[in-house]
């Protein structure tokens, strides 16, 4: 099935649906930048809210973000390795150091100043020596802190852990018989997914360097791609046997049949795949090309629905794109690349947007994402821990909190002075989370006890006319002569009853402001149960899948051991 049969096959509601790229403005765009002019398909461009880098040749350029146009490339440059640099990457949890991988056979670290360079960078923090030939690729792992993962041209991947000063590789996996094309890693950390020249899609285990699957991916030997999807499935790019582009989707588990494969175009460029885990869209880059395509992952066949494309009459080189952290939410902005210009010096912004009317945030469109804090340690995580990435609220005043896969709520003051004098009494007795947890469930319960009892005095009789009549001020003066029984009664009494009757009624308005003000909290203490609840179910979900994936890595090792 094509693009367009997907498109023409009838309108299904996506709020993607008319997703669109909007490229900046030329005083918005980095120019002068001298781009590396290599045939090599590496990362040639890495981005983090704060700072944007660069590849040229053997060295690299780090600009920030906030200093667009022209470039002065004499001054920024990070000067260290003696052959082509081949990656780059920056530490999901430190927006200040950065990885490159090089033709020279070492990966260095580097850290960068917040506010950019004012001098070449001649030294780096470290050196890592352990490939026998070119690196090719570097990820971080993306829960666990200072993990690195490399790939070599000598067919091997290494395990780094670079706060450890004494041994710094964990591990190295020898499992592939010929070059290795592209690494991609899973949310948590817990598997890897290759491809090779070999045609071969592996899954690997990458603490027991075990293959849990494997499969022929695309028939030709030409490079392909390889990114996780969510839910246990795997998309690749790759080449037919008549050389025409296509991707396909897999589960993890059965790599042995796809269960989708399409044919995209017959153009020669590597097309790189980008997945945005909120909100399930994918993003299809060929390099060369003057386009990217975007489609929707769900969960059911076909498993993915074509969106759009973004068109442009200049081709790229590479392209970069920011973490979600770094997105204008007051745009509507889901994505955006960094594109590197391969017939010019230029590298240009291009936001993704969803077109709103409104500029308030859009809870739909930025559910929690990934944070800047690691979920675990080096080594827990060598020790066979799992866990999901600490989430954060993109809204604008909230944060994360210390606790992993939580956010922090917005609150008011006078709520954090209660908890406050609350947490003071606990720590005496110990026992603080489980009884903050208690007093809280507790407040949420009965917190309609607080609320201030109105008495309501008016006769059974009394129907809404009548009630909306004797607070009418134009009828005061007849209800008082009512009263009174003739026109000639003191001045001054009728003045006073008038008065209470206008107190009376201002009170009233005022109770009924003040019911309608615990009503609200009741909702907001809704709401945040109802999405604790959410979480939990998510969690609740990963613990299962990661379940199933145990019971099949110990059906897989009882066949080998049968085998044996």
């Amino acid at each position: 099935m094509t693009n367009s049969q997907l498109w023409f096959r009838g309108v299904r509601p996506s709020k993607f649906r008319h997703i669109y790229g909007q490229p900046s403005r030329k005083e918005s765009c980095y120019t002068d930048v001298s781009v590396v002019r290599n045939g090599n398909d590496g990362n040639f461009c890495a981005v983090n809210p704060k700072l944007l880098a660069i590849v040229a040749d053997t060295a690299f350029v780090v600009i920030p973000l906030s200093q667009a146009g022209r470039i002065d490339f004499q001054c920024c440059k990070v000067i260290g390795h003696t052959g082509q640099i081949l990656d780059l990457k920056w530490n999901p949890f430190n927006d200040n150091i950065i990885a490159s991988a090089s033709d020279d056979c070492t990966i260095r670290i580097w850290e960068i100043p917040t506010e950019g360079l004012t001098s070449n960078l001649n030294e780096s923090l470290m050196e890592l020596q352990g490939h026998m030939r070119k690196v090719l690729q570097v990820e971080w792992h993306p829960t666990a802190n200072n993990v690195l993962f490399s790939v070599g041209f000598d067919q091997s991947i290494i395990i780094w852990d670079v706060s450890n000063e004494n041994e710094r590789i964990l591990k190295t996996i020898n499992c592939h018989n010929d070059m290795i094309y592209s690494l991609a890693i899973n949310r948590d950390g817990s598997l890897l997914a290759t491809t090779s020249k070999d045609r071969k899609l592996r899954i690997i285990e990458p603490r027991t360097a075990i293959v849990i699957a494997e499969g022929t991916c695309h028939l030709s030997s030409k490079c392909s791609k390889v990114t996780f999807l969510d839910n246990g499935k795997v998309l690749t790019t790759g080449f037919s046997r008549h050389s025409d582009r296509q991707y396909a989707i897999w589960d993890q588990h059965d790599l042995k049949k796809p269960l989708a494969m399409e044919v995209m175009d017959s153009s020669s460029g590597v097309v790189t795949p980008y997945f945005d885990y909120d909100t399930k869209v994918l993003y299809l880059a060929g390099k060369g090309d003057g386009n990217i395509r975007y489609y929707e992952i769900v969960e059911e066949q076909p498993y993915i629905y074509y969106l759009n494309q973004f068109l442009s009459g200049q081709p790229q080189k590479a392209l970069g794109f920011m973490p979600k952290r770094g997105l204008n939410t007051n745009q509507c902005e889901v994505f955006r690349f960094y594109k590197l210009h391969a017939t010019g010096n230029i590298c240009e912004p291009i936001s993704m947007i969803v077109p709103r009317k409104s500029t308030l945030f859009q809870s739909d469109l930025y559910p929690d994402t990934v944070s800047d804090i690691p979920a675990t340690s080096s080594e827990e995580w060598l020790a066979g821990r799992n866990v999901q990435p600490i989430m954060m609220s993109m809204q604008t005043g909230k944060s994360i909190l210390a606790d992993k896969n939580n956010k922090l709520q917005k609150v008011d003051n006078k709520q954090l002075s209660n908890d406050s004098i609350y947490n003071n009494n606990l720590k005496q007795n110990g026992n603080i989370e489980n009884d903050k947890q208690k007093y809280d469930n507790n407040s949420k319960k009965f917190a309609f006890l607080a609320q201030q009892t109105i008495p309501d005095y008016r006769p059974q009789q009394m129907n809404d006319k009548n009630q909306k009549t004797s607070t009418n001020q134009s009828t005061k003066f007849h209800q008082l002569q009512a009263i009174f029984g003739h026109q000639g009664a003191n001045i001054k009494d009728i003045a006073n009853m008038q008065n209470n009757l206008l107190n009376n009624s201002r009170n009233n308005s005022l109770e009924n402001l003040n019911l309608i003000n615990s009503e609200n909290e009741l909702r907001k203490a809704f709401s945040l149960q109802t999405e604790e609840i959410k979480n939990l179910k998510n969690q609740l979900s990963s613990a299962e899948q990661r379940v199933k994936e145990l019971e099949s890595e110990l059906h897989r090792l009882q066949l080998q051991l049968n085998r044996k």
